[in-house]
């Protein structure tokens, strides 16, 4: 995206908005001005938009997926993602080469003083590899970093290793529901450093999104960090789903099976907070999308944090 607004610091005191913002630094101060770039950040919503989001999903609930279809996809949930990743391959999804911005804690080389130390990062959910490259490569492949990439789809995994740019040395990509216990080539308990969460828990059944975090929670070292990133309530994504995407409460299906939940910041921080997680960051983005072509405003909600395992 052109424009993409420049990241800056996380600030870590947990009871305060961030002061140097993790999200960006564009703000709109001038309705006038709104086309003038592509994104804006920490667009707050009037009451109107928001009551006119709430009457969308309200709407939702009179034209929710019939009950035996539901059943059929809550049954399977992986078996539609590795469907998606046998169709589409590696021709889908954008490398997210703005990981850095928000999550600068990823340039190893940056973050360690030691140059002897060895550090351990878990993606979970890595689909193709479009955080798994673009990390290597911010790292110039470091000997210090060892990634381990997991997905629930064997045909994700199977695409990933074979790239040309897989290196067995330095990365350890395998297969694993992370709802179920963790299979042999995962990392050993209390082994890793940082473990990267982008858009993986609104891909679980909400029943058993504790017992995923509970799995890898069990991964990270006392003072590891769990970084996330996922869908907010109300996100564009979530207001455009028309009839037969509803599952129930805030789940949902897309057109070819997957699953998708929107998540509140105060439903993931209580999740968390089960399992002692402590708050480092927290914040909700809410960013205004620009389609300056088109003249079109596109209003997205995530949800970002950084949680520290106690030592």
């Amino acid at each position: 995206m052109k424009d993409e607004p420049i990241m800056g610091c996380a600030e870590e005191n947990p009871e305060e908005k961030p002061k140097c913002n993790p999200f960006g630094t564009r703000f709109l101060t001038d309705d006038a001005k709104v086309f003038e770039h592509n994104a804006w950040d920490d667009v707050e919503w009037s009451e109107e938009q928001q009551e006119e989001a709430k009457r969308i999903v309200e709407n939702q609930k009179t034209m929710k997926v019939d009950e035996e279809k539901a059943i059929k996809l809550l049954s399977s949930p992986a078996d539609q993602w590795d469907a998606f990743y046998a169709h589409n391959e590696n021709r889908f999804f954008k490398d997210r080469n703005w990981l850095l911005k928000e999550f600068p804690e990823l340039d190893v080389n940056e973050q360690c003083n030691s140059k002897k130390e060895k550090v351990e990062i878990l993606e979970v959910g890595c689909g193709v590899g479009n955080t798994t490259f673009p990390l290597m490569q911010v790292n110039n492949s470091s000997p210090r970093l060892f990634l381990h990439s997991c997905d629930y789809a064997p045909n994700a995994i199977r695409v990933l290793k074979s790239q040309e740019t897989y290196d067995p040395s330095k990365m350890n990509a395998f297969v694993w529901d992370i709802t179920q216990e963790a299979p042999e080539d995962a990392p050993k308990p209390e082994s890793l450093d940082y473990i990267v969460c982008i858009y993986v828990l609104s891909a679980i059944h909400p029943d058993n999104i504790r017992k995923a975090l509970s799995n890898l929670i069990g991964l990270l070292k006392p003072g590891g960090t769990l970084l996330l990133k996922d869908y907010g309530r109300y996100d564009l994504t979530q207001l455009r789903f028309k009839k037969d995407r509803l599952i129930d409460g805030n789940l949902y299906c897309r057109g070819d099976g997957t699953l998708v939940y929107f998540f509140e910041m105060d439903e993931l921080e209580h999740l968390l907070a089960e399992y002692r997680m402590e708050k480092k960051v927290m914040h909700v983005d809410r960013r205004l999308i620009v389609n300056r072509a088109k003249q079109v405003k596109m209003y997205r909600q995530w949800i970002q944090g950084k949680f520290l395992k106690p030592l």
